[in-house]
């Protein structure tokens, strides 16, 4: 059983986050690969409307739960070293990055696995809510797509 772990940020995962989670594995011998999942807010146009940003939320503690779960059941599944999920809450605007999923292990056939399950187990399992913030401040509800 591995710790659970926060994964919940206010606002847009930065670059300077990512980078810096990234070079705190420079020290893991171990390590022969790593793959990282960017999930990025898209200018959709919908209905003659263009998005400008996405405004996030969730039922926190059941969502982390399911992340939990998912974290724990891709370390079974997986030889993984480390694994780090983070996913955006509040308002993330178009070109910003909203969730950032980094994994490791000894191999790489192993992180390409790893990085597909683990986010197609986050769309279909998490309880995260976006609503589509438009240009003239109207909103949606966003349906998630493939």
């Amino acid at each position: 059983m591995h710790k659970k772990k926060t994964v919940f940020i206010e606002g847009a995962i930065t670059p300077d986050f990512i980078a810096n989670s990234i070079a705190k594995h420079q020290t893991k011998k171990s390590i022969g690969a790593h793959n990282i999942f960017l999930g990025q807010v898209r200018a959709d146009e919908i209905e003659g409307k263009t998005v400008q940003a996405i405004e996030y939320s969730a039922y926190e503690y059941m969502a982390e739960l399911q992340f939990h779960t998912i974290r724990e059941n891709a370390f079974e599944k997986f030889d993984l070293t480390c694994m780090h999920i983070y996913h955006s809450m509040g308002v993330v605007k178009t070109g910003e990055v909203c969730l950032f999923v980094f994994v490791s292990a000894p191999h790489r056939k192993i992180v390409f696995e790893a990085i597909e399950y683990i986010v197609e187990m986050i769309k279909k399992e998490v309880p995260i809510f976006g609503k589509e913030v438009f240009e003239d401040e109207t909103h949606q509800w966003k349906m998630n797509t493939v």
